[in-house]
């Protein structure tokens, strides 16, 4: 397995940890387990953070699945270098830190992060195509 592979299998349990996250933050909200539990004809408001949460899993999943195309493919390449390493390992960096920063409503810096993680990605990817 290429370190590459390795860094994707990470982000790939950093996926399954935001998705727990944001599956179990709203058992915190009063009412929400009786809510969960009929047939749920109603939305239940279960807060900010649990929203943001959820949107920070999405959005997780939004730039994994072209993270992991290109990890694969440099595997079935053999392409691995030290800018495709680099990468991989920006982007883990930066996915981890974007979630306490979506969590707790930080602007900007969240943005600018999300960009360093597009940055791995693209330095993944040109590793592949160069």
């Amino acid at each position: 397995m290429t370190e590459e592979l390795r860094i994707a299998v990470y982000a790939a349990g950093l996926g399954i940890f935001q998705l727990l996250l944001a599956a179990e933050w709203p058992l915190f909200t009063p009412g929400y387990m009786k809510w969960n539990a009929g047939p749920r004809d109603k939305p239940f408001e279960t807060g900010a953070k649990a929203g943001r949460l959820k949107r920070a899993f999405a959005n997780f999943m939004e730039t994994y699945v072209f993270f992991a195309v290109i990890v694969v493919a440099l595997a079935f390449m053999h392409k691995s270098d030290a800018l495709s390493l680099a990468g991989a390992w920006t982007y883990l960096i930066a996915r981890i830190v974007y979630v306490p920063l979506y969590a707790f409503a930080v602007t900007y810096v969240r943005s600018l992060v999300w960009i360093v993680s597009l940055a791995g990605i693209l330095m993944t990817a040109c590793s592949l195509l160069f």
